[in-house]
């Protein structure tokens, strides 16, 4: 199988801002787009393939067809015939409410599938960009209760201004908010749990409150205090810079300006490379070419042995 690109899901919503569109040079009027949707296989906003011999086929009927051949043979015994994860852009016009997800074994006791672990890589945002990440100070379920009800939980939370290049970890039960003026993008569980815990009393077009879920939210949020939530790492020239590594995926940067042969003929996984800067090109093995560009997200089969990146381009490199 060749590298897959797919079709972009684009998400309008109330907090939606103008970056991802001529970011990912598309042809569209559509205004205040909050997310795209870059790989998903979520049922109702499953993605399809762009362009080759499998033009316009859904990623889930992909991994029906080809199995541990796409995804690798432990993702395909854990997973079975869902993809693992989900990868977006988010543009962040306005605050987005405060929100927590719950771990798999907490979403499950809840009647969910499975919860949601994620992470987020900080693109070129706003001059004063911030997001919120992890509690500052003890609190315990009732008192984030009360918080909620007279609007000081956001006192207890912890608040970062944002720059590019800059890394959240987010794993299930940290709390969270992406702020005014971040362009990020989110590779995440597949999984759209989402528990909302605070949304700043504004009103939707019919002059209605969001709904909040107190109680959900209160029984998922890990209450742990650090002194830090960011990712630190070094930014590295032409190698990898590791970000994350969890159960659920490992994540690293690549910032490129000469070619670079990544090898993953010992890797028992798919990988999806996240264009966040410049353009190049990938081949693999067999000499399939495919462009790749700062937007433009590619899934990497599980049995390809390598692939060679040509051009001036920075990605995230993803894989379970």
């Amino acid at each position: 199988m060749k590298p897959l690109k797919f079709k972009p899901i684009l998400k309008q919503t109330i907090w939606g801002g103008d970056k991802i569109v001529p970011f990912k040079h598309l042809d569209s009027d559509l205004t205040q787009v909050g997310e795209s949707w870059e790989l998903s296989g979520v049922k109702g906003n499953v993605s399809t393939v762009d362009g080759g011999e499998f033009d316009g086929q859904s990623l889930n009927d992909l991994v029906v067809r080809f199995k541990d051949k796409l995804v690798g043979r432990e993702n395909y015994m854990r997973f079975g015939d869902e993809f693992p994860l989900l990868i977006k852009f988010i543009d962040a016009r306005r605050d987005l409410s405060i929100q927590v997800h719950p771990t798999d074994e907490i979403a499950k006791r809840q009647g969910k599938e499975r919860g949601k672990t994620e992470m987020w890589y900080i693109m070129k945002s706003d001059e004063n960009a911030s997001l919120r990440a992890g509690l500052k100070k003890k609190i315990t379920p009732e008192e984030y209760k009360a918080m909620v009800a007279n609007d000081t939980i956001c006192d207890a939370i912890a608040e970062y201004k944002v720059k590019e290049g800059d890394c959240f970890f987010l794993p299930a039960g940290r709390i969270h908010s992406i702020g005014t003026g971040c362009f990020l993008a989110e590779i995440q569980q597949t999984s759209d749990v989402t528990y909302r815990i605070y949304d700043f009393k504004r009103k939707d077009a019919n002059g209605n409150y969001r709904e909040l879920h107190t109680e959900l939210a209160a029984e998922s949020i890990n209450y742990e205090v650090k002194d830090d939530y960011q990712t630190h790492y070094t930014p590295k020239k032409n190698e990898s810079s590791a970000l994350v590594e969890c159960p659920y995926f490992t994540t690293a940067v690549y910032d490129l300006d000469e070619p670079m042969t990544l090898d993953y003929s010992e890797l028992d996984s798919f990988v999806i490379l996240i264009g966040v800067g410049g353009a190049g090109t990938i081949i693999d093995e067999d000499g399939n070419e495919q462009s790749f560009a700062a937007g433009e997200t590619v899934l990497i089969p599980a049995t390809t042995q390598n692939v060679t990146v040509t051009g001036t381009v920075k990605f995230l490199e993803t894989f379970v």
